[in-house]
């Protein structure tokens, strides 16, 4: 549900409920949380988390891929804080450089230093081994001739699930932005005019973390 910001701006959560059972890259570690203290039995209640940095809805680094790259808590914050753009891709299996043509054709340019979204309809079904991506050649386009700060998707990955090279992932972190994963709720941001709040995690030395994202429209 949206809720009201300053001069009556909406605010929508583009971020899932993080849990035990979220879905996950093959291979990584469920996220955990462990009570350590309760208020009836302690006067306060703690739980210890434990969990992998790329769960639920995250951010990757250029860290991530690039040895050597930007790690989470040195990422600009003006780039944090950006006009978000969402391109929907419901039929199709992958974002190209087609689909950026026909986006902007109806909503015009896109901005300087945006973040681009693709809206699949994925983020019910997570975990599906069809999910869609960005393909290269979007993503070398969006960096070079738009100077984008980043990309986003409601998948599990901002490749296609079926990639086997990550061609979007190189292309992305080598160019120094960083993605974000598993975002919620696109269908309710509109294609152009919103702005995009990335609540990025700071621990020295990441390659990314969960975090949470806010849409203000």
């Amino acid at each position: 549900m949206a809720r009201k910001y300053r001069s009556n701006m909406p605010i929508i959560d583009l971020t899932h409920t993080l849990h035990p059972g979220f879905p996950r890259w093959p291979g990584d570690e469920p996220f955990r949380m462990v009570a350590v203290e309760r208020v009836a039995a302690d006067g306060f209640a703690i739980n210890e988390l434990r969990y992998w940095e790329h769960v639920g809805t995250h951010i990757d680094a250029p860290a991530h891929k690039v040895d050597g790259g930007v790690t989470v808590e040195l990422l600009d914050v003006d780039d944090l804080v950006a006009p978000l753009v969402v391109i929907d891709i419901r039929t199709r299996a992958a974002l190209t450089v087609d689909d950026i043509a026909a986006w902007e054709q109806v909503n015009g340019r896109i901005p300087e230093r945006a973040f681009v979204a693709m809206l699949s309809g994925s983020e019910q079904r997570l975990g599906e081994p069809d999910a869609p991506g960005f393909d290269r050649g979007a993503v070398q386009f969006l960096v070079g001739e738009r100077n984008i700060v980043g990309i986003g998707v409601d998948t599990l990955s901002v490749d296609p699930a079926a990639s086997t090279d990550y061609a979007a992932h190189t292309a992305l972190l080598e160019a120094g932005r960083y993605g974000v994963e598993a975002l919620a709720n696109l269908g309710a941001v509109p294609p152009a005019g919103a702005t995009v709040f990335v609540g990025a995690p700071k621990h020295r030395g990441g390659s990314g973390g969960p975090c949470r994202v806010l849409a203000i429209v």
